[in-house]
């Protein structure tokens, strides 16, 4: 999915389109993470200002949007 079709399922939803929510949509549709983290780091530099918790608020309504799914790492115990 393009950033202009997310924008517009997300207008559908009602949700306003932020400064911020554009940079966070950016980066998780341009580079590749294998954790929240990792989006959050890379999204503070293009913008300093933006929080842990509207990077998790945004990788949630994705999910709820089924834009993106968050796969869990499973780790052999030995």
């Amino acid at each position: 999915m393009t950033d202009s079709q997310v924008i517009e399922e997300m207008r559908k939803k009602g949700c306003r389109i932020t400064k911020q929510r554009r940079i966070i949509l950016d980066v998780i549709l341009n580079y590749e993470f294998n954790s929240c983290k990792e989006i959050y780091y890379r999204v503070i530099r293009d913008d300093p200002t933006i929080g842990m918790a509207t990077v998790y608020r945004m990788i949630n309504l994705l999910e709820e949007m089924n834009i993106i799914r968050r796969i869990e790492k499973i780790e052999v115990i030995r």
